[in-house]
Order: C-alpha cells, then sequence, then structure tokens
C-alpha cells in the first residue's frame, strides 16, 4: 500500500524553471562581493575614472564575446551539466570527463572558501563569537544542501529571491554613492601614468575577469529551463547585460565619492565610498549584504554541481547511481557526495590549496567550449542550432584566443601554482579510463538511452 502512494523518482531532471530563473542564476552567480573589493585593486592599475570605467565595460564586453559561441553550443545540446556534455559531444568522452572534472572540482573548492568568508562576515558582524569560522562554514553548507534536498523548486525559487534582493541592494548602494557629496581630493602626482605598471595592470585584467565570472551559469540547468533554445540566450545576454550595467554604475558612484587615489589599493572601496555618507553604519550593511550575498552563492554552486556530476553519470563517466533523481528533481546523490568533499575542505581549510591553483579551470573551461563550438560547425554542420553566432568562425576563434591569452597571463603571473593547476586537473583521469568502461555499462542498464 505504501508503494503504491509512494512518489516516483523522475526518469530525468524536472523542467520547472523558467527565464526568470536564468536570469537570476547568471545576476546572481556574476554579482556577489568580489564588486566591493575589486574596484579598489583596478585603481591601483588604472588612474584615470575614464579608465577604469572603460576597463569595465571591456570585461563586460569579452564576457559577451566569450558567451556567443558557449551560447550557441549550449542551445544545440541542450543538457545539464553546462560545458560538460558539449565537450564531450565535441571532442570525446576523455576530454568531456577532464572538463565536467575540472568544473565540479573548482565549485566545490569555491563553495567551501565562500562559506568559511561567510563565518568570518558572521563573527564581524558580531554573532556567534563562540563557534569557530570554519563550523559556520559548515553550517551554511549543509543549510542549502537542505534547501537542494527538498527539490528544485525550492532551491530555483531561493535562487530567484536572493538574487532579485542582491540586485535590490546594488540599486540602493549606487543610489547612496551618488547622493553622497565629493570627498577631499587627496595630493597626488602631477604626472602620474594612465597605467602604474604591467604587472598590475595584468593583476587588474584578471582580477575584472572574475568578478565577471559566472555568466554561464544557466546552461547547466538546460534540461529544467523552459524552451531552452532560447531561453538560454536570452538570459546570458540580458544577465551579462544587466552585470555590466550595475559594474559600471558602481566603479561610477565609487569614483563620485572617492578620486582615483583614494580607492587605489581600498580592501573594500564600495565601503569606503558609502562610509562617507553613512558614516560607521556603512560598515554593518555592507557586511550584512556580504553575508546574504555569500549564501545565495553557495547555493547556486550546490546546484550547478550537482547538474554536473548527474549529467556525467548519466553518460557513463561517472557511477550510475549519481545519476539518479529524487521526486523533487534534485539528484540526491549527487548532492550528499559534492556535500561530503566541500564539508570535508570547510572544516580542515583544504580549500584555501585548491583556491590559489584553480583560477586557470574556470577560463579553461569557456576556452574548451569556444573550440568545441567551431569543431561542432565543421563535424555536425546539419546540428540544429536555435541560436547562431554571428560571423563565424571569427568570433568564436576572437572568444577562444582571449580566453587563451588570459590562461597565459594567470601562468606567467604564478607558473607554480599553474603547473598545480594543470597536476590536479588530469589527476583522476587514469581513474576515468580504467572504469569508464563499467560505468558506462551501468549507466546503460539503468538510464538506456540517456547514454550517449
Amino acid at each position: 500500500m505504501t508503494d503504491a502512494i509512494a512518489p516516483r523518482a523522475p526518469a530525468g531532471l524536472l523542467r520547472v524553471l523558467g527565464l526568470v530563473f536564468g536570469l537570476a542564476v547568471v545576476v546572481g552567480g556574476v554579482i556577489g562581493s568580489g564588486i566591493m573589493r575589486a574596484p579598489g585593486l583596478v585603481a591601483q592599475a588604472f588612474t584615470s575614472t575614464p579608465l577604469i570605467l572603460a576597463a569595465w565595460v571591456a570585461g563586460g564586453v569579452v564576457a559577451m564575446l566569450a558567451a556567443m559561441p558557449l551560447v550557441e553550443a549550449g542551445a544545440s545540446v541542450p543538457l545539464a551539466g553546462g560545458p560538460y556534455p558539449i565537450a564531450e559531444r565535441a571532442f570525446g568522452r576523455t576530454a568531456g570527463f577532464f572538463t565536467g572534472w575540472i568544473g565540479w572540482v573548482q565549485y566545490a573548492a569555491s563553495s567551501a572558501f565562500i562559506a568559511s568568508v561567510f563565518g568570518e562576515y558572521v563573527h564581524r558582524l558580531g554573532f556567534l563569537g563562540g563557534l569557530s569560522t570554519n563550523l559556520l562554514a559548515c553550517g551554511l553548507i549543509l543549510a542549502t544542501a537542505g534547501l537542494n534536498w527538498i527539490g528544485t523548486r525550492v532551491s530555483g525559487a531561493s535562487q530567484t529571491l536572493a538574487s532579485a534582493l542582491k540586485g535590490g541592494a546594488y540599486v540602493v548602494f549606487i543610489a547612496i554613492m551618488f547622493l553622497t557629496p565629493h570627498a577631499p581630493v587627496p595630493p597626488s602626482p602631477a604626472h602620474l601614468a594612465a597605467v602604474t605598471s604591467v604587472g598590475a595592470a595584468v593583476m587588474a585584467v584578471r582580477l575584472i575577469y572574475q568578478t565577471y565570472a559566472g555568466w554561464d551559469a544557466t546552461i547547466y540547468f538546460s534540461e529544467e529551463v523552459h524552451r531552452p533554445e532560447r531561453n538560454v540566450a536570452r538570459s546570458t545576454f540580458w544577465g551579462i547585460g544587466l552585470c555590466a550595467v550595475v559594474y559600471v554604475a558602481v566603479n561610477a558612484g565609487v569614483l563620485h565619492v572617492l578620486a582615483p587615489a583614494a580607492v587605489a589599493g581600498s580592501a573594500l572601496a564600495v565601503g569606503d565610498a558609502i562610509k562617507v555618507g553613512l558614516g560607521p553604519l556603512a560598515n554593518t550593511l555592507v557586511t550584512a549584504f556580504g553575508l546574504f550575498s555569500l549564501a545565495a552563492i553557495v547555493n547556486l554552486q550546490t546546484m550547478v554541481s550537482t547538474r554536473i556530476t548527474f549529467r556525467m553519470a548519466r553518460h557513463g563517466a561517472l557511477p550510475a547511481w549519481l545519476g539518479r533523481v529524487a521526486p523533487g528533481g534534485t539528484p540526491r546523490n549527487s548532492l550528499l557526495v559534492l556535500v561530503a568533499f566541500s564539508l570535508t575542505f570547510a572544516a580542515t581549510g583544504g580549500y584555501e590549496s585548491i583556491v590559489r591553483i584553480y583560477a586557470p579551470w574556470s577560463i579553461g573551461v569557456i576556452f574548451i567550449v569556444c573550440l568545441a563550438a567551431i569543431r561542432l560547425r565543421i563535424s555536425e554542420p546539419d546540428l540544429h542550432r536555435p541560436w547562431r553566432m554571428p560571423l563565424f568562425p571569427w568570433i568564436a576563434i576572437a572568444a577562444a584566443l582571449s580566453q587563451g591569452a588570459l590562461i597565459a597571463l594567470v601562468m606567467w603571473d604564478d607558473p607554480k601554482s599553474g603547473l598545480l593547476s594543470a597536476l590536479v586537473a588530469v589527476a583522476p583521469l587514469p581513474l576515468f579510463l580504467i572504469f569508464s568502461p563499467r560505468w558506462r555499462a551501468a549507466a546503460a542498464r539503468e538510464f538506456g538511452s540517456a547514454v550517449s
């Protein structure tokens, strides 16, 4: 009798998310606490207001450029898991596994890192001083896992609400800054160079890119978003545009209050600018916002990570049990594995070693997708492409070159971390090559035609 009324697990993910959710994950994934800190470091490299604002506009243009091949490929291969199924279809199972692994391990470590910063913010507000930062980080990871455990509707709605509140908070911050009078201008050299040094410029470019990172979030949910052939493109491009407007407006607001020389080197430039108008209250306001923003990003990264392992398992690149879906639409086994890894990273501080070396991975995943879009145009010219990038192949080539240049800059800036990054990226490949035939056979038995 119990079996007759128990909810049955769906064959796959539930298509219950819409365009608003797609916009929310782009805006929510991109806009975080990074924009609070980034203006100070960028102003260390560029010394004039027009040049600083131009750099942030350029960051949005680069993101939009890189998004074109990704959107074409993502709309053409509308499967969960982001770049993984695209790379697998274009270059084969080994390249697909490599792409999925570096994306997943990056999110697992990043969630632990962000959760630990969340713990620091709780202490900064004067709460729960008797609990360690690591324990608070573990609490946040478990809380977001609980939201995801309930089901896709709940986790998706929470992300949409969080992104709306984050966007509203930034509108308030921008308004406060533009209503604040100019602060006194500190003395500066009469003939200050527009760019202080090559090293500072490289760091600024890297930082702006990282602050825009997350614009590819929608394609991880292609099996759950209604009409992905249209909404993947709409949410990605509109989301990047909204983020660029916010970023430029935030920097313009900071520079309205503070001169570039006063912004340069600030650890929390937005907070410094708001403090001119609000005084000590600004610290509490900005810290509270940071706390909320960090929690929302961990929730999003939890959703994204589980979709990667879900799709890899469905394709036989991981054990089949990771591809099972609960009645609410959550890949719960994938969620449990992610939580176990993130809790280990957060409790031990192990995320610190990964965070130092994962910079090339997020860039590398986009680089692979740019190449995959070119490959698919050549190998599958008749593949249905709901959205086609203009000026093919030049847009894809330019996007790939820009991502390749960013990887080269990161490796040049920190060769030791770059080498460690490469070693971690390829570390699990031997296990995959040994066990993948067994995983693939199990996936074929359990999911049948879902295995490509």
